[in-house]
């Protein structure tokens, strides 16, 4: 029996009179939650070093990047060697890579991550040599060095082996120190900015009108990501102290209205601002059903006739019952869903639908698939 399925799914939409969305209820959250303070960043780090100690799995022959740091190293400390009578497969050449967090001082630990360049096949159990760390701007701000814990193993015999996590990736806890202070310069000229996470115009007027409900008129929004504060007279000496107290300080943030569909999963997440005008979905399902049945005939006994197979099709379609229901004006999201499942349509048809919605100007958001 062979079986084929069809589904149709229609939509008509009925533009009706315009009416003012829906309001949907935001969370009220903290303007720290929402935004960062102008100059209070991070920074990445990133120096070429070598791993050691490492029993037989470090890089082989062919890393030539590996067999000139080894013979550079030892040229340093006096020892002369030469690249073709060296064999490292106990050391591998790395990347370190760290975070610098704001304002630190000389003499604090940071964690380094070290990552293999070569073809090593496993770093556990190595010590990182001394590396100098360096910024963009090619300043040297740590020194990293220390052992390595991979987390993960490899284990092989026999032309057979096992592997777990990733043993050319390791980390060195507080492996790093810093030897370079990074002092912002915070409020010093009387005034501060705060940058919010996702720019937007209302977003950006709330936390302006938050603070100067707090201290007066001393906040404006310069544009939507970008909030100037003047500090005042009773916080010059307590910088700290006034950043704290902003950013404690409730603002409820403003989103755009949007839908987002996920073709390959059928998931679809909608916002809370979506609104519709009025229009009718209507969806119904056809089946197509072919069975295919083979008969045979035989002749009589004694007779001159042949076998004869024959091959009897039945073709049986059925259309079920459309089922339709009438969004108002005033629809939001809650009835979106419910009307919906109610016409028990799939989230793949429930994409369709969304996507007809907004092509006919009956949904009023923003609709993007991934």
């Amino acid at each position: 029996m062979k079986k084929l399925l069809a589904m149709a799914v229609a939509v008509s939409l009925l533009m009706g009179a315009s009416a003012a969305p829906v309001a949907a209820e935001s969370a009220t959250t903290r303007i720290k939650d929402i935004s960062k303070v102008q100059g209070v960043r991070s920074n990445q780090l990133m120096g070429y070093g070598l791993v050691v100690g490492l029993n037989g799995t470090g890089d082989s022959n062919k890393s030539t990047e590996t067999i000139q740091s080894v013979v550079n190293m030892l040229k340093s400390y006096g020892v002369s060697i030469t690249a073709d009578s060296l064999k490292p497969k106990n050391v591998a050449a790395v990347m370190v890579t760290a975070t610098l967090p704001p304002f630190v001082r000389e003499g604090d630990s940071l964690d380094v991550t070290v990552s293999s360049l070569g073809d090593a096949k496993s770093i556990q159990g190595g010590t990182l040599l001394q590396t100098p760390l360096r910024a963009g701007n090619g300043n040297v701000y740590a020194v990293a060095q220390g052992a390595v814990s991979t987390g993960g193993f490899m284990a092989g015999n026999g032309g057979q082996g096992v592997q777990k996590n990733f043993p050319t990736v390791g980390l060195t806890p507080n492996g790093a120190i810093v030897e370079r202070t990074v002092e912002d310069d915070l409020g010093t000229n009387g005034s501060l900015s705060i940058s919010l996470s996702k720019a937007d115009f209302t977003t950006a007027a709330r936390v302006a009108s938050a603070v100067n409900s707090r201290y007066g008129n001393i906040a404006k929004a310069t544009n939507p990501g970008r909030i100037d504060i003047r500090i005042p007279s009773s916080y010059r000496g307590n910088v700290v102290g006034f950043v704290a107290s902003i950013e404690e300080l409730p603002v409820m943030p403003d989103s755009v209205a949007k839908v987002v569909l996920n073709e390959r999963t059928g998931t679809i997440i909608m916002g809370g601002n979506v609104s519709v005008d009025e229009c009718a979905i209507t969806q119904g399902g056809l089946t197509i059903r072919v069975e295919a049945a083979s008969e045979t005939s035989q002749p009589s006994p004694y007779s001159y006739g042949t076998t004869v197979v024959t091959k009897d099709t039945d073709v049986e379609a059925k259309e079920d019952n459309a089922k339709t229901i009438v969004l108002q004006a005033t629809a939001n999201i809650s009835d979106i869903v419910g009307a919906l499942n109610a016409v028990g349509a799939t989230p793949r048809d429930t994409i369709s639908i969304i996507q007809a919605m907004k092509a006919a100007g009956a949904i009023h958001a923003d609709v993007e698939i991934i």
